[in-house]
């Protein structure tokens, strides 16, 4: 399948971050995806000057390139005709041969790329582990007596998640709670259960890349509703139910990823009722709903989710942001029979998560709130910093506080996101456009960057993306701003 011009720009990854001159550093790249069949004979290859744009690169640099793969015979140039792979790149598969959906998403294809001094303000994950968790695996005991396979999740972790439902005022029997490898399983196999090939998907715009990737995976046709300054936009989202029937619908209504909205109380309550008067599955994404600035003590936890409004809502969420992205356990909540069927499904792909974390992931959770506790204080130091360094550095660009969770929504002056993200990798740091996050093609202009890292080395993300703003708008002064334009920077 080829690639449209977003997604061979996502797939190109951190091309420039070698050594050497830019085109044959592109030429190395492109070369890569032809020879794995990431671009299939006889594919078209942007025109010069489209490509060149994208990747803010000069167009020599882009005809050099493709000009150094004709000479090898991987591309075929003809006027009027434009770029194509050549026919005998690579043999094409078998007629009949099973499609097989690769991500183009730049979030998940950084973490493929080799260890290199690119500093990733694309992937919001903690960036370790905190001390509770290797105190919790230091005490680990393994049962003596277990076969190991629990494709619904350890009894013990499941009632340790119903118990946090129980104290958020959503009852909850551990028979409605699957334990999987991840949120990211958790949303898969409810796509994979609930969505066939055509079938229409209601999402927001912008949203986690990760679930639109997994609806593109299964065909889904996306139902896009804009995301505003308090979350979805409810009554177009209740229209869209009404005149699609969706197969599903998917919605992250607190510390929304990416723009850290949080949806009302009031809209959360309509938007359900909604749902079930529809018969739409609602998906209530939780992953973040615990990481809320707002100081309410240690044993705070969390404003109520969607299922405190209905009994046919699904909450998916995951201890990755809570306490580290290396410890796999997510989960499923919904009605009992839904889940059966989801655990029958799981165990036909990996006959359960893996037993050990799920017994670190129960005694953390038993005693969950320190833990807690102390990821939010980061998060909070975290976001304080950028947001200052960010006002210092480049005063220009749109920079609102965030309610909870662990990215800001950044909106530049002008240009485009993606073509800015070029230039940042070239100065050493990766970013995500908010147009790969947006099913109705907007956010061009915007960028999500995450809070994670240390404060130094945020500082020198900051200062990177300083540089790579200084060459891609030439002309603008990139100064560090003091007193009151820093001060209105901060406070927008």
């Amino acid at each position: 399948m080829t690639p449209s011009l977003p997604e061979l720009v996502a797939r190109l990854g951190r091309w420039s971050a070698g050594r050497g001159p830019l085109s044959l550093l592109l030429a190395a790249r492109i070369r890569q995806l032809v020879d794995e069949g990431m671009l299939p004979p006889g594919a078209p290859l942007p025109p010069d000057r489209r490509l060149a744009t994208a990747l803010s690169v000069g167009r020599t640099t882009v005809v050099a390139a493709y000009e150094t793969l004709r000479q090898e015979g991987r591309l075929v140039r003809r006027q009027g005709s434009g770029t194509r792979v050549a026919p005998t790149a690579l043999a094409p598969p078998p007629p009949g041969a099973p499609r097989v959906t690769e991500t183009s998403n730049p979030m998940f294809l950084h973490l493929l790329e080799p260890s290199d001094d690119v500093l990733l303000l694309s992937c919001a994950a903690p960036p370790a582990p905190p001390p509770a968790l290797a105190e919790a695996y230091a005490r680990l005991e393994l049962p003596a007596h277990d076969l190991g396979y629990h494709p619904a999740g350890l009894p013990a972790l499941r009632s340790a998640i119903a118990r946090r439902y129980e104290r958020r005022g959503v009852p909850t029997d551990p028979a409605q709670v699957l334990v999987t490898t991840g949120a990211q399983q958790a949303i898969g196999l409810l796509t994979r259960l609930l969505v066939a090939p055509g079938d229409g998907v209601l999402v927001e715009a912008p949203s986690y890349p990760g679930a639109l990737d997994l609806f593109r995976e299964a065909a889904a046709v996306p139902h896009p509703v804009p995301v505003g300054p308090d979350g979805l936009d409810v009554a177009e989202a209740v229209r869209v139910m009404e005149r699609h029937r969706p197969a599903l619908a998917y919605v992250i209504p607190r510390f929304h990823n990416p723009t850290g909205t949080v949806l009302p109380p009031l809209l959360g309550r309509r938007l359900v009722v909604a749902a079930e008067e529809h018969g739409v599955p609602l998906i209530d994404d939780e992953v973040l709903a615990e990481l809320g600035f707002e100081d309410s003590g240690a044993g705070h936890e969390g404003p109520p989710p969607l299922s405190s409004y209905g009994t046919e809502v699904i909450g998916v969420g995951s201890l990755s942001k809570a306490v580290w992205g290396g410890l796999r356990i997510g989960w499923a909540r919904g009605p009992a029979p839904l889940i059966a069927r989801l655990a029958r499904l799981k165990a036909l792909h990996d006959l359960g998560s893996d037993v050990p974390s799920q017994l670190v992931a129960a005694r953390l959770l038993d005693g969950f709130a320190p833990v807690l506790h102390s990821r939010l204080a980061e998060l909070r130091a975290g976001h304080a910093h950028l947001r200052a360094e960010l006002a210092r550095r480049l005063p220009d660009w749109h920079c609102p506080p965030a309610a909870g969770g662990q990215t800001l929504w950044v909106r530049l002056p002008y240009g485009d996101g993606v073509s800015f993200a070029q230039t940042a990798l070239r100065h050493g740091v990766a970013v995500l456009p908010g147009s790969t996050m947006d099913a109705l093609g907007g956010s061009t202009r915007r960028l999500r960057l995450h809070f994670l890292l240390p404060p130094a080395t945020l500082t020198e993300a900051v200062s990177r993306l300083a540089s790579a703003w200084a060459e891609y708008a030439p002309g603008v002064e990139v100064r560090a701003a003091s007193g009151p334009a820093a001060l209105n920077a901060i406070t927008v």
